[in-house]
């Protein structure tokens, strides 16, 4: 695990430097293998790739000046700044973007959001090994310049603003292994650079004079908190601790409003939270090979699913502008109409009268109740949602639940591994605003397929829409792709996300934007 640094510069008057709420220790700093918020926000400030986006979301050039993009879209090519520098202070050129990418995607990394990556030619074939890294479809002509093959046209520029797109400085990975990551040793090209990390406490980054934007950097120094619980990571923020929070815990909102006024932000969030269901493991893998065995386990799926109260959830449990949902795929998405569940119109009285019929079908009763495990992360906003949704399966169908919680590592790692998990946790942050990037791990057996969902006719339909020759018929089969998802119930959608911090009168440049990203390059604080 990453140790704070053996020594560190003095550090500048307390003004100067920006305290972040965080969430949970992020679970690495390895930009390659980052899957969730915590990294991905760290990340942002120590890393720059081609893309980036300024403070409002909007995707502005990084490490490149600019691009193109061929007449079939299948061909894109990106122009270097000139004299880019890591933050030790030697040169960056094309040769070590690609080597960083062919890096990412070699099986031995094992890239989480690989598979985000699937119209880059060669990227699944490489990842899974059956193709050497080096025929990856991007390549260096010269060294200001990096070329991209593609497979099928795809939003690439806002593909390159994740962090396995970022370059990594190679030689202290080869040097130092998986400890490249610690202070003293990581080395990176964006904003900042990191300066100390004590576990579980705090992580702070200092400002990168090798930043080809240093001057237009305002904060030297940037601490980010792990605050894991959201209650006590208000009150740090009241107590002038923190100038900008992760969350903000379930409360009644007019009370927070009447206690925090502008410094509470609320915005709309490219999100959906979810419960996910191991289709791997009982009671949600079917008990035999027979077609009854089958219905029975879907039954179950969708008994489960109809005897939430969504809209109890949204106004008395998170509480803070969430919308009940009733898909996979939150609203706002250009020229994309989400699906939603068949009965999403019906009263929850028939939502409920259904579900304890379709209890009963999947073999279960008052006397034979479901025992089922709900597994989530630590956090008090989730350990609320888990109780309330616990108490809704036991009053409407009599399933008896045991609530695990784990902390983040322990929990992603047993998500991922299908081996244990019943019901769990499960959502997706928005990474591009496209329908097919919430919908794309449901398509194979990768690392963020948590439920081992595995379906033909839903893979067709993905690939459809990859092969469609218009916008139009591209989201006709992403919806159709999502309708056949929710019809299996393969995941319990209940909510799509608001965004919600509080931020300091004195944190300058922060702008709701549809991600929920806030780099620290754009933020200042007055006096």
């Amino acid at each position: 695990m990453p140790a704070q640094a053996a020594s560190a510069a003095p550090a500048p008057a307390a003004a100067a430097q920006l305290e972040r709420g965080n969430g949970p220790e992020p679970s690495t700093l390895d930009a390659h293998r980052c899957q969730e918020v915590a990294c991905g926000n760290v990340l942002r400030d120590l890393y720059e790739g081609l893309v980036t986006e300024d403070a409002q979301g909007r995707l502005v050039p990084g490490i490149a000046e600019r691009w193109t993009v061929s007449a079939d879209g299948r061909t894109w090519t990106f122009a270097l700044r000139p004299g880019l520098r890591w933050s030790n202070g030697e040169a960056l050129d094309a040769a070590q973007v690609v080597a960083s990418f062919r890096r990412a995607f070699a099986p031995a990394t094992a890239a989480p959001f690989g598979e985000l990556f699937d119209a880059l030619d060669g990227a699944q074939a490489v990842q899974a090994g059956r193709r050497p890294p080096q025929q990856l479809g991007v390549s260096a002509p010269d060294p200001r310049t990096v070329v991209f093959r593609l497979t099928r046209s795809a939003s690439l520029p806002a593909l390159l603003t994740l962090p396995i797109a970022f370059p990594v400085y190679l030689p202290a990975v080869e040097r130092y292994g998986a400890q490249h990551t610690q202070p003293g040793r990581l080395v990176s090209n964006g904003a900042y650079r990191l300066g100390a990390w004590t576990p579980q406490a705090n992580l702070v980054v200092e400002k990168n004079p090798h930043f080809h934007a240093a001057a237009g950097v305002a904060l030297p120094r940037v601490r980010f908190h792990v605050t894991e619980d959201a209650a006590a990571e208000l009150q740090r923020f009241a107590a002038g601790d923190l100038d900008l929070t992760e969350v903000v815990p379930p409360q009644p909102l007019p009370a927070l409003r009447a206690r925090f006024g502008e410094q509470l932000r609320l915005s709309p969030y490219l999100g959906a939270f979810w419960l996910g269901l191991n289709a791997t493991q009982p009671p949600f893998r079917p008990a035999c090979a027979s077609a009854r065995c089958a219905e029975q386990a879907l039954a179950l799926r969708r008994a489960l699913t109809m005897a939430i109260d969504r809209d109890k959830l949204t106004r008395y449990v998170t509480g803070l502008g969430e919308t009940p949902a009733y898909g996979i795929v939150p609203p706002g998405i250009a020229g994309y109409a989400p699906a939603a569940m068949p009965w999403a119109a019906w009263t929850q009285a028939q939502r409920e009268a259904h579900a304890r019929a379709l209890y009963r079908h999947a073999g279960y009763s008052l006397e034979k109740p479901l025992v089922l495990e709900l597994r989530y992360n630590t956090s008090t906003p989730h350990r609320r949602l888990s109780l309330a949704v616990a108490a809704m399966w036991k009053q409407t169908l009599g399933v008896q639940v045991r609530l695990r919680n784990e902390e983040w590592k322990v929990f992603v790692q047993n998500r991922k591994q299908r081996a244990i998990t019943q019901a769990f946790r499960g959502g997706w942050i928005g990474d591009l605003p496209d329908a097919r990037n919430f919908l794309a791990a449901f398509a194979n057996d990768g690392p963020l397929n948590w439920m081992g969902y595995d379906d033909a006719g839903y893979r067709e339909r993905l690939a459809r829409a990859d092969a469609a020759a218009t916008e139009a018929a591209r989201n006709a089969w992403l919806r159709a792709a999502e309708q056949r998802l929710l019809n299996d119930n393969a995941a319990i959608p209940l909510y799509f996300y608001t965004s919600k911090h509080l931020v300091s009168r004195r944190v300058r440049g922060f702008q709701a934007n549809a991600l929920d990203r806030h780099a620290s390059r754009w933020l200042s604080l007055a006096p």
